[in-house]
């Protein structure tokens, strides 16, 4: 949700917001609906006002021995009134906060206008892409070889993009949650296990629902969704609060499933355990000051680009276009790792700047002293790992001729060996 001020006194800033991001919103319509809200206010206000002055004054006829008929019947009038504007203000609330949220995040100036993936800006590289002196292999082939991952099973009890991890990945993808982890919590992060279920109010604050109808899976009969990032959770944790500004920027590691039906695979992609619907990650979340958040973006960033540094794969940031990024951020960057076997970057971290944007959704303030007025906090989030991507990457760029797979070294100690 934006900032009702800029909706009243920059609506042009609204407007290229929108034209950048190519969405269609009718903001004429929330405007109208903003004015509507407010005159209502007053005259509600007004209306209540009138209500308790006649009702001292009846009070003071009644002791005086006065007749109040007349005064009573105005008084029924005017409350009659009342509740009417009353019901009208309530419809009207409604429909602005249904409206507003809609309506997308501003985006941060350094953000490439552009309709889609297209106009994306690279940023730098990091890495050599690994040169191999036998034909590559993917992650497709190794797990049919080294007898890793069983996607047939899965899809009899689950269906399609499913999978069963074995043997060896499953100590490896547990390698990776337990070194992201220990990894975080060198940083001082707090690590977070959140529930991995939602209810439509918390949803409601960490997304614009109804562009995730596709991608989330809702639980029957219940007032409760699966989570497709702990991202959702995280940031529902301090909804309606005040947080004590000493104590920010609060950094928290959230380890959790996510669950998502992932529309539009094609290809190689339909196969194997890139895009599946359902896989392990370890996220950054940060609740910062608003003054603080641009460079705790860029932290966020760099602590995600020494993680696969110390994995040892080759990756590119990218600058994500205003058509490309989320409708919540007002600036993303990918991670995109190499992948040998597929002879192509491929996008494995999303890191975001949603300025205050899910804090007014959620009612989520700061302030530094009792007596202070409070403002509203920026929320930030990143992935570290997801690891069913990350397992792909290690398979594809690790591995050697006679047919296994080298382990990262970071990651030896808590896999036990060298080799797959």
């Amino acid at each position: 949700m934006l900032d009702p001020k800029i909706l009243r006194e920059e609506p042009d800033k609204i407007r290229s917001m929108l034209k950048a991001r190519a969405v269609d919103f009718d903001l004429d319509a929330l405007i109208k609906l903003d004015k509507q809200k407010r005159e209502l206010i007053i005259k509600t206000d007004e209306l209540r006002k009138k209500r308790n002055d006649m009702s001292l004054e009846i009070g003071k006829s009644k002791k005086e021995g006065k007749d109040t008929s007349s005064l009573l019947d105005e008084m029924k009038k005017v409350s009659a009134e009342l509740e009417k504007l009353e019901s009208d203000q309530n419809k009207i609330e409604t429909q602005y906060t249904k409206l507003a949220f809609t309506i997308p995040n501003l985006i941060q100036e350094s953000v490439p206008v552009g309709p889609d993936a297209a106009s994306n800006k690279e940023i730098r590289k990091w890495g050599k892409i690994p040169q191999f002196d036998f034909k590559v292999k993917d992650h497709i082939d190794f797990s049919q070889s080294l007898d890793l991952v069983d996607l047939e099973r899965a899809a009899k009890i689950a269906g399609a993009r499913f999978y069963a991890l074995k043997n060896d990945l499953v100590r490896l993808n547990q390698a990776l949650i337990n070194y992201a982890l220990d990894f975080l919590s060198e940083k001082k992060y707090t690590l977070i296990q959140p529930p991995f279920m939602i209810n439509k109010a918390s949803m409601d604050g960490a997304i614009i629902a109804e562009d995730f109808e596709n991608v989330i899976y809702k639980i029957q009969d219940e007032d409760l969704y699966l989570i497709g990032t702990s991202e959702h959770a995280l940031v529902s944790m301090h909804s309606d609060e005040i947080l004590e500004g000493n104590h920010l920027p609060i950094r928290y590691a959230g380890i959790s499933p996510c669950f998502r039906k992932e529309a539009g695979a094609h290809g190689r992609d339909q196969k194997g355990i890139f895009r599946v619907h359902q896989f392990e990650k370890v996220e950054q979340f940060v609740f910062s000051r608003p003054e603080d958040s641009w460079k705790e973006h860029e932290k966020m960033l760099s602590v995600a680009e020494e993680f696969y540094q110390k994995l040892g794969i080759p990756y590119r940031v990218m600058l994500l276009s205003s058509g490309d990024m989320g409708k919540i951020s007002a600036k993303t960057y990918d991670i995109e790792v190499w992948m040998a076997g597929q002879d192509a970057y491929r996008e494995i971290v999303s890191c975001s700047n949603c300025l205050d944007y899910q804090a007014r959704r959620l009612m989520i303030r700061f302030r530094d002293k009792t007596n202070e007025p409070t403002k509203y906090l920026h929320t930030l989030n990143s992935t570290l790992v997801a690891t069913s991507r990350t397992l792909v990457a290690i398979m594809e760029n690790f591995q050697t001729k006679d047919g296994h797979i080298l382990v990262p070294q970071v990651l030896q100690k808590y896999f036990g060996k060298s080799t797959i």
